[in-house]
């Protein structure tokens, strides 16, 4: 029995096909850049500051709520605190940017629970060397407190 050539091309997966688990599928977002959320609120507060001097500021409602959750959930909120954050976290190169910026954000207490939460880094950093940069971040969150 002879097989027959395909007569359509192979279908792309589907988006929102991505996933966060202990396999790390990103799709098209696959080594994309991230930010912390402390990132995005001092990129998105820089933007407007500059469009308010340029005064082209168009404020919608996406972007006062987006702004809003920025300012509740940003960990970090000066900005020395947020680049010596990111570069404690640059410095783990076995992490995937995405992997690196949830513990950015989600300043986790231990390496069980940053596990537990990003499951993905689980066989790609120890413990003591994960809990030791959760310890660094903590410090630096405490100092803004």
């Amino acid at each position: 029995m002879s097989m027959h050539a395909p007569t359509s091309r192979t279908r792309e997966n589907p988006p929102g096909d991505e996933e966060a688990t202990a396999e790390l599928r990103l799709g098209e977002f696959q080594n994309v850049p991230t930010l912390t959320l402390s990132e995005a609120r001092l990129l998105i507060n820089a933007v407007m500051d500059h469009r308010k001097a340029q005064r082209k500021v168009e404020e919608t409602e996406m972007l006062i709520k987006t702004q809003d959750y920025l300012d509740v959930f940003a960990r970090f909120k000066q900005k020395e605190n947020i680049e010596a954050v990111e570069r404690m976290l640059a410095t783990h190169v076995e992490l995937e940017s995405f992997e690196r910026s949830q513990l950015g954000s989600l300043c986790c207490d231990t390496a069980e629970e940053a596990k537990t939460l990003i499951p993905s880094i689980a066989n790609k950093i120890s413990d003591a060397d994960l809990q030791e940069l959760l310890d660094e971040i903590t410090k630096l969150r405490n100092y803004t407190e």
